[in-house]
């Protein structure tokens, strides 16, 4: 089943309903649509699955039943620059839900929207299970997350740059100079992002209270640290050396912990199917 739902803020966002359904439901929003031709072989000359969303919902549908939807493309497509806070983000989750007649569910996202299902954990009891790739839990990366979106929006307000596009066509991994690249960026596209973090600017992750009681898993890249040039501020994200330093004190607090092992699981790798699944799929049907 297939909806075009209306988010609060107007835009419509096509949201799907697939896979068993006597199975428990999994909201993936971190579904993006499959791309082709030219665009699939640059995705994947950065290690990216250009089928990502459907690999992950094909490789869950046969157990579980999947509410899936693509929201940072629909974001992309219908910024919200001065409206992209936790609360909204939230209501609009749980709209998609009440949508497509979901009661319950269990979460899965990663990097931002991962901590995107942190905020819906203490703000809903209808959870049956959170899983956050890419983000820690704990003491998560949110100032240095601020800096390097703050210095992204006024590179998008100030600098031409050269478009997304052209910079996946014909740049290489091998051959970018982080330091001092420029990417040309729709400044509504950055600001969104700059909302959202200064809307957690005092959210304090160390103290917070879950609405429900349910499974958490949390995991990350054993290379999942990105040290930023100049240009972003000259931070370190340093996602596992946080999961790592806090893990003891996660697994108190009830959250399973995976560091995913290797020397090429960094922060895109590890967000590929064909990591995640064997992690996530088992510990799904363990705890549902």
């Amino acid at each position: 089943m297939k909806k075009n739902v209306t988010l609060n803020d107007g835009s419509k966002v096509e949201v799907g309903l697939t896979g068993n359904p006597s199975g428990k439901v999994i909201m993936l929003p971190i579904a993006k649509k499959s791309v082709y031709g030219q665009e699939a072989e640059s995705l994947k000359m950065w290690g990216v699955d250009p089928e990502l969303g459907k690999n992950f919902i094909d490789g869950l549908s046969d157990e579980f039943q999947v509410l899936y939807f693509n929201f940072e493309g629909h974001l992309f497509e219908n910024p919200q620059p001065d409206h992209l806070t936790p609360e909204n983000i939230t209501k609009d989750f749980l709209l998609i839900a009440d949508e497509m007649k979901v009661a319950t569910f269990s979460y899965y996202g990663y990097s931002w929207l991962a901590l995107v299902g942190l905020q819906l954990a203490i703000r809903t009891n209808r959870l049956e299970s959170l899983i956050m790739g890419g983000f820690p839990p704990y003491k998560g990366p949110y100032k240095e997350m601020m800096i390097v979106t703050e210095k992204t929006h006024e590179q998008a307000l100030n600098n031409p740059g050269i478009s997304k596009e052209q910079f996946e066509e014909n740049t290489t991994p091998e051959e970018i100079d982080w330091n001092n690249i420029q990417i040309k960026l729709d400044p509504k596209q950055t600001k969104q992002f700059l909302t959202m973090y200064k809307n957690l600017m005092d959210f304090d992750d160390t103290t917070i209270h879950y609405e429900s009681d349910c499974p958490k898993l949390t995991f990350a890249g054993e290379k999942d640290t990105i040290v930023y040039g100049e240009n972003f501020g000259s931070v370190t994200v340093d996602m596992i050396g946080l999961l790592q330093k806090n893990k003891q004190q996660l697994e108190q607090l009830g959250w399973d912990v995976a560091i995913l092992e290797g020397k090429d699981m960094d922060h895109t790798k590890v967000m590929q199917p064909n990591v995640v699944l064997p992690l996530i799929k088992p510990w799904l049907m363990d705890h549902l």
